[in-house]
């Protein structure tokens, strides 16, 4: 696995790994309410593994804004997820994230970059990582 890639093992893609996560998964917001995760925690793994969702909503904007908004959370999460790998493995968890962006939308944010975006998703990851 790359250093800085974020392959398909690291991708959540089936809905019954969807419904599970909202289902049994908690909630975490960034610190100024803009995005939201939901996760779930899975002990006792073989392969401890992190997988990650960036699910944003039609309301939020047209097709090209939304995958522009997922391609920057996934973008942030790639960047800064070296520490936060390493703690689920020490501690054998497996870990499903769904990045959720609340107060982004297209009539708010025409243009969106990744400056914007980041700094929430480290407030994250570091909320997560204290809490394992």
């Amino acid at each position: 696995m790359k250093n800085f890639g974020l392959s398909a093992n690291e991708r959540i893609k089936k809905a019954k790994d969807f419904r599970k996560i909202y289902l049994d998964g908690k909630i975490v917001y960034s610190e100024d309410r803009k995005l939201k995760v939901t996760f779930l925690i899975e002990t006792n793994q073989d392969k401890p593994i992190v997988k990650i969702v960036a699910a944003v909503s039609k309301k939020a904007g047209k097709a090209v804004w939304r995958n522009r908004i997922r391609r920057l959370i996934k973008e942030s999460y790639r960047l800064n997820k070296h520490g936060f790998l390493e703690a689920c493995k020490e501690k054998k968890l497996s870990l499903f994230l769904i990045f959720t962006p609340l107060g982004y939308s297209r009539l708010v944010n025409k243009k969106i970059k990744l400056r914007e975006i980041m700094p929430g998703v480290i407030d994250i990851l570091i909320k997560l990582k204290s809490g394992l």
